[in-house]
């Protein structure tokens, strides 16, 4: 999806947003869903943003957002926790200029039938050389389950009861049978 077609619909993308992360287990309110909208102006300029909407009767009911992760690994967020959990030389060998899915929301309404499974699809095809990545929070244990259902593989394990995240490599990922498994 073009940028400019994304950012005529941001209202509605946060919208989205908020629906999809403001129920447990994400609990994210309008400060977070404020802190989205205020970076996507900027994640549209990324170098290799691509972005997939879906739409139900004309209105936006999901999207994903992803980009081409800089290098120098960036320092933000939540990437430095993935990068301690990985270390330095696989932070930089497997997430460096690979395609980064930054955000998949679906209304809590329309999940469940297939619209998430499109849209990370959509935004991945096309990742260099199959190199796509995502960070979750291991608190959603079914976001957890449905990235392993994609055939995506969890690269770090945090504590299960923790409140880390967890890096997981793309199905076509070359170094997603280097992950370590968990315990």
């Amino acid at each position: 999806m073009d940028s400019a077609v994304v950012l005529r619909h941001a209202a509605r993308v946060r919208s989205v947003h908020t629906g999809a992360f403001g129920p447990p287990p994400w609990n994210e309110g309008a400060e977070q869903a404020a802190a989205f909208a205020a970076r996507l102006p900027a994640d549209v300029r990324r170098p290799g943003f691509t972005a997939a909407l879906a739409f139900d009767a004309g209105e936006v009911v999901g999207f994903a957002t992803a980009f081409t992760t800089g290098t120098p690994f960036p320092t933000g967020r939540c990437y430095p926790q993935a990068a301690t959990s990985l270390g330095p030389r696989r932070t930089a060998d497997w997430l460096c200029g690979a395609r980064e899915v930054d955000e998949l929301a679906v209304l809590p309404d329309h999940q469940g039938n297939g619209i998430a499974t499109e849209l990370l699809a959509t935004v991945t095809t096309d990742a260099p050389k199959g190199r796509a990545w995502l960070l979750t929070s291991v608190r959603s244990a079914p976001a957890l389950a449905f990235y392993r259902r994609q055939g995506w593989t969890q690269a770090t394990h945090p504590a299960p009861e923790g409140h880390g995240i967890a890096v997981f490599l793309g199905p076509r990922h070359p170094a997603r049978h280097l992950a370590a498994r968990p315990l």
